[in-house]
């Protein structure tokens, strides 16, 4: 496969994954393409390239860059703003772990929190409050396992990783 056709192919799939970790097709082709790309890209080069609106593309940039996944930088003599991908992918999986535990497990965590209490006086408020506690269990351990993921170093995680897998 040539060069052109692959960088192409990759750009698709890391959006098309990017709809799995909670976040947009194009925002996952803005970031694909970034992630590859050795240069600082503008706002215009990710619109041409990907051929999408200007809205669009500073939309889904200033998303990527609060997630810590994209850097702005500037070049000397020049007004446009410049980007670049977080190259390190332990990095990369580090800031999306924690933005999906951000948007995904600590809101569960809340509703649980915000529910407790409630009495239990037939069997429907009984099985009620039960799921409740399994949800608020469960959820209790994933948020603790994902911060000590979280506080590894990738050597640790690498290996634990590959251990787990074998």
């Amino acid at each position: 496969m040539e060069y052109q056709s692959a960088k192409e192919a990759f750009i698709e799939k890391w959006g098309e994954m990017g709809t799995k970790w909670g976040i947009n097709k194009t925002m996952g082709q803005i970031h694909g393409l970034l992630l590859i790309t050795p240069d600082l890209l503008c706002t215009d080069q990710v619109m041409e390239h990907l051929g999408i609106s200007r809205g669009n593309a500073c939309m889904n940039l200033k998303t990527l860059v609060e997630w810590g996944l994209v850097f702005k930088d500037c070049k000397e003599g020049c007004r446009k703003e410049y980007y670049r991908a977080e190259k390190d992918m332990y990095q990369v999986f580090r800031k999306i772990l924690i933005q999906r535990k951000k948007q995904e497990l600590e809101p569960l965590l809340h509703m649980t929190e915000e529910l407790e209490g409630v009495e239990e006086c037939c069997r429907h408020s009984t099985e009620f409050c039960q799921v409740l506690r399994d949800i608020k269990l469960y959820s209790s351990k994933a948020d603790a396992t994902l911060d000590s993921l979280l506080k590894t170093s990738p050597d640790w995680f690498v290996g634990s990783f590959l251990r787990m897998i074998r």
